[in-house]
C-alpha cells in the first residue's frame, strides 16, 4: 500500500486531495496547523481506516520527520493562500512558503521521499502574452508592492526544489496551480466564486474588485486532484514543472452576472477600488490563462467540468451549508 503525506491536508485542495487517495487505496497522513484549513475539512476522513491526521505546524522539524520518513511520497500544499491573507500579513506569507517548503525538501531528500510541491500561477506576475507556458519568463512588479512577495515566494520554491533535483536526485515534480474551485473552498482569504456565491445566495451586494475586466480560468477540484495523482505517479513527470488549470477564461464581471444568474439572486453587481478592497497602488494581473499542452501531451489531462457546472455545483453546496446552518439555530 503506498503512504502518502499531505502537508496543508486540512486545506481546500488538501482535505479533497486525501479524499481522493483514500478512495484509490491510498495509506493517508496528513498535517495541517488549521490556520487557513479548517477539521471540518477532514472531520469526515476520521476514523476510515489508512488516515490520520496531525495537528501541528510543518514547522515542527521532530514531527514533520516523522511522518516524511513513514511517507512514499510527499504532496507539499502547506502555504499562506489568498490574496488579502498575502497583502495584510506578508511576512507570515514569505516564511510560511519558503521557510516551510525548504524543511520539507530537506527532511525528503534524507531518504528520497518523491514530493510534488504545489507552486501557483502568480509566478508568471505581469506576463502579458496570451498563454502561459511552463517556460515562460516570469515578470513581478516592485518590491514596494507587497503583493508580489507571494509570487516570489513561490518562485523560490521551485528554485529550491529544482536545486535539490539537480545536485542530490530528489524526486520532485513542480505544479502550477491555477484558479481552482470546489466544496469546502472559503472566500474568507478572497477567493472569488466562493465569495461571489456566498454573496448572491444571500443576496447581499456582489463585490467585483477592480473595473471587472480582467479575465480569470476556473477549474474543478476534482479535475486538479486527479492531475495531482496521475502527476505523482508517473515517472516522467520528475524534475519538470506542470501547469494546471482550464482551457478557458471568463472576465470577473461576466463571473459575477453568471453567479447571479445561476443562484436566481436579487443582488446588485457593485464596483470597489482595488486600493480599498486591498492596499493603496495594489497591482493586479489582466489574464491569467495556463498553456495545459504539457500536462495534456503527458496524462491526456482535459478539463471535464464548465464553468457553469462548476458554479452550479457551488451554489448547491453552499446552499446546503446555509440550510444546515439553520437547522443548528
Amino acid at each position: 500500500m503506498q503512504k502518502v503525506l499531505i502537508t496543508g491536508g486540512a486545506g481546500f485542495i488538501g482535505s479533497n486531495l486525501a479524499e481522493t487517495l483514500l478512495e484509490r487505496g491510498y495509506a493517508v497522513a496528513t498535517i495541517d496547523d488549521l490556520s487557513t484549513g479548517s477539521i471540518e475539512n477532514i472531520r469526515h476522513l476520521k476514523g476510515r481506516r489508512h488516515f490520520s491526521h496531525t495537528n501541528e505546524s510543518i514547522f515542527n522539524r521532530s514531527v514533520m520527520a516523522e511522518l516524511v520518513d513513514a511517507a512514499d511520497t510527499v504532496f507539499h500544499l502547506a502555504a499562506a493562500v489568498g490574496v488579502k491573507l498575502i497583502v495584510e500579513d506578508p511576512v507570515r506569507t514569505i516564511q510560511t512558503n519558503i521557510k516551510g517548503s525548504e524543511i520539507v525538501l530537506e527532511l525528503a531528500a534524507k531518504k528520497n521521499k518523491k514530493v510534488v510541491i504545489a507552486s501557483t500561477s502568480e509566478v508568471y506576475g505581469k506576463t502579458t502574452q496570451h498563454l502561459f507556458h511552463e517556460d515562460s519568463d516570469l515578470v513581478l512588479g516592485s518590491t514596494s508592492k507587497s503583493r508580489w512577495c507571494y509570487a516570489a515566494s513561490k518562485i523560490v520554491d521551485e528554485f529550491l526544489a529544482k536545486a535539490y533535483w539537480k545536485q542530490q536526485g530528489l524526486p520532485i515534480v513542480i505544479v502550477r496551480l491555477f484558479n481552482t474551485v470546489g466544496p469546502r473552498q472559503t472566500g474568507r482569504y478572497g477567493m472569488v466564486i466562493p465569495r461571489f456565491v456566498d454573496q448572491a445566495i444571500q443576496d447581499e451586494p456582489i463585490t467585483v474588485h477592480g473595473d471587472g475586466t480582467q479575465r480569470r480560468s476556473f477549474t474543478w477540484i476534482g479535475d486538479v486532484v486527479n492531475a495531482l495523482i496521475g502527476l505523482s505517479e508517473h515517472p516522467q513527470a520528475v524534475g519538470e514543472v506542470f501547469n494546471i488549470g482550464h482551457s478557458k477564461d471568463i472576465s470577473i464581471f461576466e463571473l459575477a452576472q453568471f453567479v447571479k444568474q445561476i443562484a436566481g439572486s436579487q443582488s446588485e453587481i457593485v464596483f470597489i477600488p482595488h486600493s480599498e478592497a486591498y492596499e493603496e497602488g495594489f497591482e493586479d494581473m489582466q489574464r491569467r490563462l495556463p498553456d495545459i499542452s504539457k500536462i495534456g501531451g503527458l496524462l491526456n489531462y482535459k478539463p471535464t467540468l464548465d464553468l457553469g457546472e462548476i458554479v452550479e455545483r457551488v451554489v448547491a453546496f453552499h446552499r446546503a451549508g446555509s440550510a444546515r446552518a439553520v437547522t443548528a439555530d
